[in-house]
């Protein structure tokens, strides 16, 4: 979004003139007085209708400060409507207060009392792994996912790197060193504190580079010291082994137009299983590594209000189901979900009553279901699985469902679940109501800091004195219409 105040400049009128001359631009007055106030009350009350008719909802917050250091708070809320992922940037509220887990526990509170949200629907609200949050979340008791990208590049951070930054000189000389080795005229890249996958990036462009980097680290005494041993540049190539194949992982998981939260428990187990297992051939710097990792990632998923999620979320996404829950778990599962579907249509008394017969489930058709690119690729790593059989249980109507869920035809791993879901619902209404509600949470923090990224772009150092209430309207109707 541009500043109202490009419609005073010159080029930009001249510009519609020119396209129609008949055309009266408003003024800049009008814009910031009726026009965008006027937009934000219109889509407020279309999200808050939309809202009106959710079930159930999660939540993603992030903090951020503007380019003046005045601190603000992002929520986003993200929900399934007619078996489709949506999510909406609430609000963009000012916290000048202290940022202690009370403040923000109450500010989160207010959140979704501001929108009438019913904190009863809330499954799990999804953040990075900030002390303070993270207490705001346990006195809401609020059940808290966390971001998956963010533990991830905290386990590789295990893996200790040291970065390099070179001055214009030094810049100038490695673009004509490149020319000369005919190597791509790429800039270096450096580690970046809060992005995802920046260091396996660093990593791959100095490997790259190398040759590059070396002949112009050594041209100057200073920096001599600094080229890459045969000894650094194993460790480079060990570390850039084990990081090169969880790039797409942190990609493919940070969407939000896609289910992401059951892809977790089987992305562990091939995190365990198969990338980042120990070979034959491993340097023991590349085991160690390895194992860092997966011992980090089991260790921060391992609490059971966590397991529990991410248990119930790959149970009810078709394409894993029980595939990847423990054997001896799984009975156990079957019974929770069949509690917890109880539960669901005791609550939602406006709901119709759900089908007592068990119709057969139709065969999937050829092509079902296409998915976004990064699920795509996400799924690419998970084979066909094997039909799951389960005898029938004893109990009634619910459990008959479950067991013809378990036994229906297996899918294949790039099928989009929402869309398999809004196909068979008929044939799983009661069930349908547990896919709708775990389905949904997010397993990054990734859609509120996308906000942050947006503020960005609105708080400029043109509009750097924008007050709080004008930010929050400006960073809600960009993120929302």
């Amino acid at each position: 979004m541009v500043p109202v105040a490009t419609v005073e400049q010159v080029g930009f009128q001249k510009l519609l003139k020119t396209m129609d001359p008949r055309y009266e631009l408003p003024s800049r007055n009008y814009f910031a007085r009726e026009a965008l106030p006027q937009m934000y009350t219109e889509i407020r009350q279309s999200l808050a209708d939309r809202l009106a008719n959710v079930t159930h909802f999660a939540l993603t917050s992030d903090m951020w400060s503007s380019r003046t250091c005045e601190p603000y708070m992002s929520v986003t809320v993200h929900f399934i409507q007619d078996w489709e992922m949506k999510t909406a940037c609430l609000q963009t509220s000012y916290f000048p207060q202290d940022h202690t887990g009370e403040h923000i526990a109450e500010a989160l509170q207010d959140a979704i009392a501001s929108w009438k949200l019913q904190e009863k629907y809330l499954v799990a609200i999804t953040n990075d792994n900030w002390s303070n949050i993270v207490k705001a979340v346990e006195l809401n008791e609020w059940l808290r996912m966390q971001c998956f990208g963010h533990r991830l590049h905290l386990a590789i951070g295990e893996c200790s790197v040291v970065s390099v930054e070179m001055h214009c000189n030094s810049r100038r000389h490695l673009a004509e060193v490149q020319i000369q080795l005919g190597l791509p005229s790429h800039q270096l890249i450096t580690e970046s504190a809060t992005r995802w996958g920046s260091r396996q990036q660093m990593i791959e462009r100095v490997l790259e580079q190398e040759r590059a980097l070396a002949k112009v680290l050594s041209n100057d005494k200073k920096t001599r010291h600094l080229v890459p041993t045969w000894q650094d540049l194993e460790v480079l190539e060990a570390v850039q082994k084990v990081l090169k194949p969880l790039q797409d992982f942190t990609d493919a998981l940070s969407g939000e137009e896609y289910v992401t939260l059951s892809y977790v428990k089987p992305v562990l187990h091939l995190f365990n299983e198969s990338l980042l297992a120990c070979e034959e051939g491993d340097s023991e710097l590349c085991k160690s590594i390895k194992t860092s990792i997966v011992e980090y990632l089991n260790s921060k998923y391992s609490d059971p209000a966590t397991t529990d999620l991410l248990e119930m979320a790959s149970f009810v996404d078709p394409r894993f189901r029980a595939t990847y829950i423990p054997s001896e778990k799984v009975d156990a599962l079957k019974h929770r979900a069949v509690l917890e579907v109880e539960t669901l249509l005791a609550d939602q008394s406006s709901c119709q009553p759900p089908c007592l017969c068990v119709p057969t489930v139709p065969e999937p058709a050829d092509g079902e279901a296409a998915v976004a690119p990064k699920a795509k690729r996400l799924a690419s790593f998970f084979k066909k699985r094997t039909a799951t059989t389960t005898a029938p249980t004893k109990r009634g109507a619910i459990e008959n469902e479950l067991s013809s869920y378990l036994q229906s035809a297996s899918v294949e791993s790039d099928t989009d679940p929402l869309k398999w879901w809004k196909d068979h619902e008929v044939f799983f209404p009661s069930l349908s109501h547990l896919a709708k509600k775990y389905l949904l949470v997010p397993a990054t923090s990734t859609p509120s800091e996308r906000v942050f990224s947006c503020s960005g772009n609105i708080v400029t150092c043109h509009r750097a004195s924008l007050k709080p209430d004008a930010v929050d309207r400006l960073v809600f109707l960009a993120q929302n219409l």
